[in-house]
């Protein structure tokens, strides 16, 4: 129960120029595609690429699939002096430049959301927890949805959009959701109500299926999960790790006690809201709202309040080691920050806007391949899970 499936999106480009590809290396799909075959797919624009862990009864086996994940594509990527890249926008892909996959879902989205489509430059990390009683899922969301604004802060790794500082932490969302059916979840409190609504939209012929509803948070399709879908691409793997378990933990708790934020409403959701504008705009630095007691709060202060609420869920999950680190993302800053002082150092040295912004793509490529810092390795996680990683069942990758 509760077990745990990671999905992350990357951008792919050019080692030398540092700008985003505009079309997919063939040869290196090939390469990635023989070595991890399902775990692989391509994205919606052809500068991104997406990987998925099996889903996974431990922390360790989380921590060591993604580091085979990302330490195969690095390895790949190499050999056609290619970067990988996890952070919300890449600071070097330009819209008009970017060409779709050829996939007959892509055409239909691109013929349906147009220039915003093309505008998808974006990176997100989806986090799956699985829950026994699909039933229960709205309603599980809906008591989720105040602790999104704090995920969001947490993995904040796009400050850049098309060569520019944006002056926000988290660029993607504020691009993200330009497209339907996107943002926080509606207030529905149960499935009938949820299901009424999927119904409409593809009565009308407005949407095929569910899959076409990208909240930032959902019930998933095609998995038996509550799919988490705030989070930027995160560039350090522990990061993604530490806000994979903090999700994987609410929901266990949440889902064992029906009456925690029973009572969200529409003032809450409004001041949800509020608080994911200021995730956005300043990360771990915002100043947020109480969803409930409707006092101001800090970051570390909510983490607190949420560390009380799931710490018997913590020691049974075993997540004690990701949930510590998150204080540490606090105490020394998110991507978001390291890659703005980083920009703001170069320029402050007299360096050229594009060369200090090189310096952010070679700071991001090499701290998005850097290996874990704890935790089992990829054969010991296999002899732990007693199955070898490719005979294990693989979350199946939602659809954009």
């Amino acid at each position: 129960m509760y077990t745990i499936g990671i999905e992350e999106e990357y951008f792919v480009y050019d080692a030398k120029t540092r700008r985003a590809l505009r079309r997919a290396d063939k040869k290196f799909l090939n390469a990635i595609k023989k070595s991890l075959g399902d775990r692989v797919t391509t994205e919606m624009l052809q500068s991104q690429i997406e990987v998925m862990t099996s889903p996974c009864e431990t922390m360790a086996e989380a921590r060591a699939q993604l580091s085979e994940l990302r330490g195969t594509l690095g390895k790949a990527a190499r050999t056609r002096k290619l970067g990988i890249a996890a952070m919300g926008t890449f600071p070097l892909a330009f819209w008009p430049e970017q060409r779709v996959t050829d996939k007959e879902r892509y055409d239909t989205i691109m013929d349906d959301l147009q220039m915003i489509g093309h505008r998808n430059m974006l990176c997100g990390m989806h986090v799956h927890v699985a829950v026994s009683n699909l039933d229960s899922r709205i309603d599980l969301i809906m008591r989720l949805t105040p602790y999104l604004p704090l995920m969001l802060a947490l993995s904040t790794s796009s400050p850049f959009w098309q060569g520019h500082l944006t002056g926000l932490s988290g660029y993607r969302l504020a691009a993200y959701d330009e497209m339907p059916r996107t943002g926080l979840p509606e207030l529905f409190r149960t499935n009938a109500d949820y299901d009424d609504y999927v119904a409409a939209l593809v009565g009308a012929g407005i949407i095929p299926d569910a899959s076409y509803i990208w909240w930032a948070i959902r019930p998933s399709l095609r998995n038996p999960t509550v799919e988490l879908r705030v989070a930027d691409s995160c560039t350090r793997i522990e990061d993604a790790l530490a806000i994979a378990a903090l999700f994987r933990c609410l929901v266990r708790a949440l889902d064992r006690n029906r009456g925690i934020n029973a009572g969200f409403d529409r003032v809450g959701r409004a001041i949800t809201v509020e608080n994911k504008w200021h995730a956005q705009r300043s990360g771990i630095a915002a100043r947020f709202i109480e969803p409930f007691s409707r006092a101001p709060i800090t970051i570390t202060a909510w983490l607190g309040q949420v560390r009380a609420l799931i710490a018997d869920d913590i020691e049974a999950l075993g997540c004690g080691p990701e949930i510590d680190h998150l204080d540490r993302i606090i105490t020394g800053g998110t991507s978001a920050d390291r890659q703005t002082a980083i920009f703001n150092e170069a320029k402050s040295a007299g360096r050229r806007r594009l060369t200090a912004i090189g310096d952010v793509i070679d700071w991001v490529g090499a701290a998005t391949l850097a290996p874990a810092r704890t935790g089992l390795g990829a054969s010991a996680s296999q002899a732990a899970s007693g199955l070898p990683l490719a005979a294990r069942g693989t979350y199946k990758a939602p659809q954009f």
